[in-house]
């Protein structure tokens, strides 16, 4: 060989060195990866709340903690009427059977939701994982109670789907592992827990299952550097099977949440009614009080679909993700009032996703007038779209600044047709809706105004 071409051999070598190792384990250099595109224009994810929580569904998927730790007398009454005075939080795992659980039926109704991705909790705070991990022997789900790897399927049924992304999430602490109260306990100048547990655990995660979002949590108040977060996480964009496709949230020790990370949750049910700088993503439940299911829930702590539909609105338009979050039975059934809302959603989705899907926020978030009209937009094809969560009884909707119209502007309703607009004085248009009855209705809860020609 000769020496033009050694050295070109030994370019490429470097050129391709140079590609793999683009990320170092520092917040700066973790920072600067660009978020895969494919999340921002999803939009919309399910949330799975399951585990040995679901078992006695009272409360909160925080049964064990507020039941043992803080003592909190609703849970401390229910056990004493409910359970012998010996019965301890593991005796919930054997009836966590899963028997009714079926994976492809799940994911047909995520699919039915319209959601492009799901994150689906692998281990809680609880510790018990949904896999056979290697370092949780005998609290997990293949050794005690659905004898089965739940984690595997669905992450199986999700892929032969096809138009849904897997997420895992993935507590870092656990709240009565006695190596994680060691390290607390010593003010976490020892890395005990993260060692044996909780980094084994992550990487066995991505190896297995390839997870293209990886929704971290519960830092146990533990600073990244106790996590060895940045560490992970070089080694998560660097080398690992997903790292060209995979997104992460900012939940990876004490200070780096709405801070660090792949995308901003900054606190649970986060909606902050105006654009952001940074991509962020809205994670709420379907059931107001708890994020597990309840077998004791009363309709009224149930979001109407009318209020779904407003929460996904308002959140893509002020540039968010919405990760809508649902809890199944200990056996495995998605509960009728969860998947009527999910099939709601998709029934909505139908008609007005393509105000939703691949969209960005545009210059104003909602209407100056009301807080009725929320708008998105679609630069590549020069449209609005201005999303009406109230129909007018007046039969018309006035536009005001922001919008500016030309003699060549169209308004369209989507899953209607075109409808006939006027200038409004001093800016923007009166769009005339058409009288229609329920059956003649597009869709039933919120509807699309399209402008094309208008900036």
């Amino acid at each position: 060989m000769g020496a033009l071409a050694v050295a070109s051999v030994l370019a490429l070598i470097l050129l391709v060195d140079f590609s793999r190792a683009k990320y170092e384990p520092t917040w700066e250099s973790i920072d600067s990866r660009p978020l895969p595109e494919w999340f921002d224009q999803a939009k919309f994810g399910i949330f799975i709340h399951w585990g040995v929580f679901s078992v006695p569904s009272f409360g909160s998927e925080w049964f064990w903690f507020y039941w043992q730790k803080q003592k909190v007398k609703a849970y401390v009454d229910f056990m004493q009427k409910n359970y012998p005075p010996d019965f301890k939080y593991q005796d919930f795992a054997p009836q966590f059977t899963a028997e009714f659980f079926d994976a492809k039926e799940w994911t047909d109704i995520f699919a039915a939701s319209g959601a492009k991705y799901i994150v689906l909790t692998t281990k809680h705070h609880e510790g018990f994982t949904l896999w056979g991990s290697k370092n949780s022997w005998n609290w997990n789900a293949v050794d005690v109670g659905p004898k089965r790897d739940l984690v595997d399927e669905v992450a199986t049924a999700v892929r032969a789907h096809g138009d849904i992304r897997l997420g895992l999430y993935h507590s870092l602490f656990e709240w009565f592992n006695p190596l994680f109260e060691l390290d607390a306990a010593n003010l976490f100048a020892t890395t005990y827990f993260p060692t044996a547990k909780t980094l084994p655990e992550l990487y066995e995660l991505v190896g297995k299952y390839k997870p293209e979002v990886l929704w971290s949590d519960g830092d146990g108040d533990a600073p990244d550097k106790y996590w060895n977060s940045t560490g992970f996480l070089a080694w998560l964009y660097n080398d690992s099977p997903v790292r060209d496709t995979v997104v992460t949230n900012d939940r990876w020790g004490s200070g780096s949440i709405c801070k660090h990370g792949g995308y901003y949750t900054c606190s649970d049910r986060y909606q902050p009614g105006h654009l952001l700088k940074h991509k962020w993503e809205n994670c709420m439940t379907i059931d107001t009080k708890s994020w597990g299911y309840r077998r004791n829930a009363p309709l009224s702590d149930y979001l109407t679909i009318e209020q779904l539909v407003a929460t996904l609105v308002e959140t893509v338009s002020c540039g968010g993700n919405l990760l809508m979050n649902v809890g199944p039975t200990h056996d495995g059934r998605i509960a009728p009032i969860f998947e009527e809302r999910l099939r709601q959603m998709g029934q909505w989705l139908k008609v007005n996703g393509e105000a939703i899907y691949n969209t960005t926020a545009w210059r104003a978030q909602k209407e100056n007038a009301t807080n009725n009209v929320w708008y998105t937009s679609k630069p590549q094809e020069k449209a609005i779209f201005a999303i009406l969560l109230a129909w007018p009884d007046d039969g018309s909707v006035i536009l005001n600044e922001p919008v500016v119209t030309k003699e060549q502007t169209k308004v369209e309703l989507l899953g209607y047709g075109s409808l006939q607009w006027e200038p409004a004085k001093p800016s923007g248009l009166q769009v005339l809706l058409p009288q229609l009855s329920f059956k003649q209705m597009p869709c039933q809860w919120a509807w699309t105004l399209k402008l094309t020609g208008a900036s």
